[in-house]
């Protein structure tokens, strides 16, 4: 099973409370609200091989599940070995198959000895529809990573802006409380990334950055290509558009007031009443946005406190968000480099 779709507002909080929008507040998830996303992600980890004496049920999920990606790709995973004098025919092909892998991970202060191939993936597109669906894949979903590169060609088509697409990270599986990470890209304020931090299944730590003051090639607009990576090493993750680097997380400090981004611009032509319907749909989520922002900071503020934060490894997804209307996200030359101590 390579994705699901959900349209549980509980369930969009714990997948990390993404855009914001919603004026209805917060409310902690239970049980029974959290349980529809995470149940499927534990049976698509269940029903792999290697996960075969996995307990998902338990609330310690991590704890049993150490198994490495040699499970997933034997033959990728020659990276290594590639390197060395007198490679046969399949290390050979390894090698062939893993060089562009090897060949982007300088941009990242990387190089073929900081470790090895977890998976490459075939093209994926993710379609989330109607109110609050969230929508996630992964063929490799029995893959653990802690310290790792995770980078994809993302194609955002979103009927809002504040819909998007990214990359769910060191997940613990956990059906009624998860603890999690999340960086997700969208088209607000001409481009925005969010990371997020769910800890007992409530927003624990976040964080926004804008692309385009690092990375002036980012493009924000429906149909456009952006590559995103993220590097996790320990406590620290950071966020690249298109081999920039436009952020960094240290998992153990406490969120901060979001930025404010800038104003959308009036038209010149204010005559113009499709450029002006535009504008006022923009300036609406704008300041629906500003609201928002407040009480989540202020909730994550509390709950970082009082829940732990510093997710150590866990399980690993596409994914995509839609607030209302259709969002497809498409990944592209997605890769996981399983990073060596």
């Amino acid at each position: 099973m390579s994705h699901k779709s959900h349209p549980n507002f509980i369930i969009w909080i714990a997948l990390g409370l993404l855009f914001l929008l919603f004026t209805q507040g917060c409310s902690t998830p239970g049980a029974e609200d959290v349980s529809p996303t995470l149940t499927a992600l534990s049976q698509s980890i269940s029903s792999t091989a290697t996960a075969a004496g996995l307990d998902v049920e338990s609330e310690n999920t991590l704890a049993t599940a150490e198994f490495e990606a040699t499970e997933v790709s034997q033959a990728v995973q020659a990276t290594e070995t590639s390197q060395n004098v007198g490679l046969d025919e399949g290390q050979m092909a390894t090698a062939t198959v893993a060089a562009p892998i090897i060949a982007e991970l300088p941009s990242y202060g990387l190089d073929a000895t900081s470790g090895r191939v977890g998976w490459m993936h075939n093209p994926l597109t993710l379609d989330a529809s109607g109110y609050q669906q969230v929508a996630y894949g992964n063929d490799y979903m029995n893959v653990i990573g802690a310290d790792f590169v995770l980078a994809a060609d993302v194609i955002m088509n979103t009927q809002y802006g504040t819909s998007g697409c990214g990359f769910m990270f060191r997940s613990d599986g956990d059906k009624n409380k998860p603890n999690q990470y999340m960086v997700v890209l969208s088209r607000f304020a001409n481009g925005r990334g969010l990371f997020t931090a769910v800890a007992d299944g409530e927003l624990a730590n976040i964080k926004d950055f804008y692309p385009k003051d690092e990375d002036k090639s980012f493009d924000w607009q429906n149909g456009a290509t952006n590559r995103l990576a993220i590097v996790a090493r320990g406590n620290i993750i950071e966020i690249y558009t298109n081999l920039v680097k436009i952020g960094e997380i240290d998992t153990t400090a406490p969120p901060k007031k979001l930025a404010k981004p800038p104003k959308p611009e009036l038209p010149t032509d204010q005559l113009d009443e499709k450029a002006m319907k535009q504008y006022k749909t923009l300036l609406t989520d704008y300041n629906k946005i500003l609201e928002q922002n407040d009480m989540e900071y202020q909730t994550a503020a509390l709950n970082f406190e009082t829940k732990p934060t510093d997710f150590k490894e866990g399980f690993l997804a596409m994914i995509a968000l839609n607030q209302s209307g259709d969002t497809t996200c498409t990944f592209e030359n997605a890769w996981l480099w399983l990073l060596e101590p």
